[in-house]
């Protein structure tokens, strides 16, 4: 979805650019087709918050009861900033990692959080921190497919989880700890086909009902995320209602394996975000370099938007539907959009081999404005300081029409805020 031009303008005027702006109506209408997969009884949705933490996101899943996957001990906190409530009947706020890092461990056991562990030496952790009661396991299925290789969830090269054939061994070690496994859990990826998403889900299901009845404890198994959103064909539909049909006979057969109820969860990150966010610059130059014995000679639209606000592009070649604002319907030529950072890599029209992949653009003069679409997911998420540079803002634009900021340009007195000079005592 396109913005009014005269509206980003007006933005632009008031903000400056870059900045980023969030449409509640195309978020809202993604977490409505969540909620209805997850219809049936029995059958639970989380939100992957690392894809978009900012609290007004996180106030739009806890309005619709959608439960949270945190994946540090701040995004935790972050989550009962937003009102989230603390404690593990039910498991509203689910702690997932394969380490506990600087305040993880703490925050769990401060806040009564449902540990879910990725790695096997985490319940020894928690017992030595005098931790007794419920865990989760993430569980390394032995397959699965991300969207690209960098973002492989499942199979012998991902890092995630532990092995699934030394679930056994962890749950004995965690009942000699006192620990009792109420939820396994795996992630495998949402691959590049909706049907290979919905074979492996399927395959997941069949594989956890054969585990359920050696886990007494077994309360809930989660499916993971990994709802494809397609980011070259923005209006692409998926036939959701098959994962919905999916996940209802999941949990009938899980519950039929364990001999009692067991519920079921997903929970999907860039599909609820990924459309809703746009990341809008400013162009500042358009330039060209000629062909030689080296290579072909490109056009290059220099814009102030840089992988320091959308990294996407630059850490594994991502596309993003790419528009200059007010220029529709022009005649286009091949573009190769990149940002202002001291680095060479800073381009957003690239493919995940690092080669360039210029654009069919209308030709962009300075001060047009770019937009750069489907940018909710991993964008201001992943943002950072580099080149001592502040985040952009992120404005809210309402159904209403009325738009209000969500975050500020950082200042480089908060850059550098946490810089200081004090001496450490030795042993």
């Amino acid at each position: 979805m396109s913005h009014d031009p005269s509206l980003l303008e007006s933005l632009a005027r008031q903000v400056g650019t870059p900045f980023w702006v969030y449409d509640a109506k195309v978020l809202r209408a993604r977490l409505r087709q969540v909620k209805a997969l997850t219809s049936p009884p029995l059958v639970q949705a989380r939100f992957a918050m690392k894809a978009c933490p900012a609290t007004a996101v996180l106030k739009e899943m806890l309005a619709e009861d959608i439960w949270i996957d945190a994946v540090s001990g701040n995004e935790v906190l972050r989550a009962l900033r937003a009102g989230y409530p603390k404690g593990k009947d039910p498991a509203k706020i689910c702690f997932t990692a394969d380490v506990f890092r600087d305040n993880a461990l703490e925050v769990v056991l401060d806040n009564d959080i449902l540990p879910n562990i990725g790695s096997p030496n985490m319940i020894q952790q928690l017992a030595d921190a005098g931790y007794r009661g419920p865990i989760s396991v993430r569980l390394n299925p032995g397959f699965g497919h991300g969207h690209v290789n960098a973002c492989d969830t499942g199979g012998p090269s991902s890092k995630h989880g532990v092995w699934f054939e030394e679930a056994q061994s962890i749950a004995k070690e965690a009942s000699k700890h006192g620990m009792q496994i109420v939820m396994i859990h795996a992630h495998i990826g949402s691959g590049p086909q909706f049907t290979e998403l919905h074979d492996n889900l399927s395959r997941l299901a069949a594989d956890f009902a054969a585990i359920a009845p050696t886990l007494p404890d077994l309360r809930s198994v989660s499916l993971g995320g990994g709802i494809p959103h397609d980011y070259r064909n923005r209006d692409a539909a998926f036939p959701l209602e098959m994962l919905r049909d999916l996940f209802q006979q999941a949990q009938k057969d899980l519950s039929a394996a364990a001999g009692r109820e067991i519920h079921v969860e997903i929970e999907p990150g860039r599909f609820y975000v990924a459309p809703s966010g746009t990341l809008v610059a400013r162009v500042h130059d358009v330039k060209a370099t000629q062909t030689n014995a080296k290579g072909e000679g490109v056009t290059f639209a220099m814009i102030d938007a840089g992988f320091v606000d959308l990294v996407r592009p630059a850490m594994y070649g991502s596309w993003h539907t790419i528009e200059v604002v007010g220029r529709e319907g022009e005649p286009t030529e091949p573009i190769v959009v990149a940002g202002p950072l001291c680095e060479s890599g800073d381009v957003f029209t690239r493919d995940d081999a690092e080669l360039l992949q210029p654009r069919a653009l209308p030709r962009p003069q300075p001060g047009d404005l770019m937009t750069l679409h489907d940018g909710g997911a991993y964008g201001y998420a992943m943002a950072s300081n580099y080149n001592s540079i502040g985040r952009a803002p992120q404005l809210w634009l309402e159904e209403d029409g009325s738009v209000r900021m969500i975050s500020r340009r950082e200042t480089i007195d908060e850059v550098v805020d946490l810089e200081t000079d004090e001496a450490l005592a030795l042993d």
